[in-house]
């Protein structure tokens, strides 16, 4: 069993397609898509309707209850997003899930099994320890976790011997957040990122990737929409340059 893990494309089309066109050239058994997929300045409307025509499982994120139910201060993503989508993209949303079973081994989520805005391996710009991996489980076991939500591409093995799976960020290479507090999260590429995970007789194992694609193309699309913060992010996976 090879499963490619997708997570986070914020309605990057071009970095989703060169995605599916790796995964099909190093062959898998499935595909599931973990959520937050069209929140973003791109192609929200083109991305949902790829995605739509797809066989994959795939979850809600954050972003998509935050799109479904706008607050008056929803951020400029979450706005652009709702206002592309039609009445079938929006209804296709409402029906995913946060979190459910792929099969009696592996479990789906977006942030964590209980929640689509807790962060489970990471704590803000650090790795999360092992208490706090544990805590944030809150008792779920099961012998492959995939998450999304942090873009960090990251491998866990709990103490029950569980492995846990962030396969980064597909099209968001960096953003700031304020929670817990303010902090950057940078991937150090504009490269898109996926895992395969894959069942052998001695167990799970994961592949964590990074796939180079048009990201220019993408980065002037956030130029036109007035969002330099992410031509930044998208150029070079960063949003401050490093020194």
């Amino acid at each position: 069993m090879r499963i490619a893990v997708l997570s986070d494309i914020h309605g990057n089309l071009a970095a989703l397609e060169a995605v599916v066109a790796d995964l099909k050239r190093r062959g898998v058994d499935a595909v599931v898509n973990l959520g937050d997929s069209l929140s973003g300045p791109l192609l929200p409307l083109e991305t949902a309707q790829y995605l739509m025509a797809q066989d994959w499982p795939q979850l809600a994120g954050n972003h998509e209850r935050q799109l479904l139910n706008l607050s008056p201060n929803a951020g400029a993503s979450d706005r652009y997003a709702r206002e592309q989508l039609g009445p079938a993209e929006l209804a296709w949303v409402a029906g995913l899930k946060h979190s459910q079973a792929f099969n009696e081994q592996v479990w789906l989520c977006h942030g964590t099994p209980d929640s689509d805005v807790e962060v489970l391996l990471q704590s803000a710009e650090r790795a999360a320890t092992a208490a706090e991996v544990e805590e944030r489980l809150k008792g779920h076991q099961s012998e492959l976790l995939l998450c999304g939500h942090s873009h960090v591409a990251r491998s866990v093995r709990t103490a029950a011997g569980g492995l846990i799976v962030n396969p980064g960020s597909v099209g968001q290479p960096a953003y700031q957040d304020d929670v817990p507090y303010p902090h950057v999260v940078e991937s150090g590429s504009p490269d898109a990122r996926y895992a395969i995970v894959e069942r052998r007789k001695e167990g799970w194992s994961a592949a964590l990737l990074s796939v180079p694609y048009p990201h220019a193309q993408m980065a002037e699309l956030a130029r036109l929409r007035q969002r330099p913060e992410w031509v930044q992010a998208l150029s070079s996976g960063y949003l401050q340059v490093p020194v």
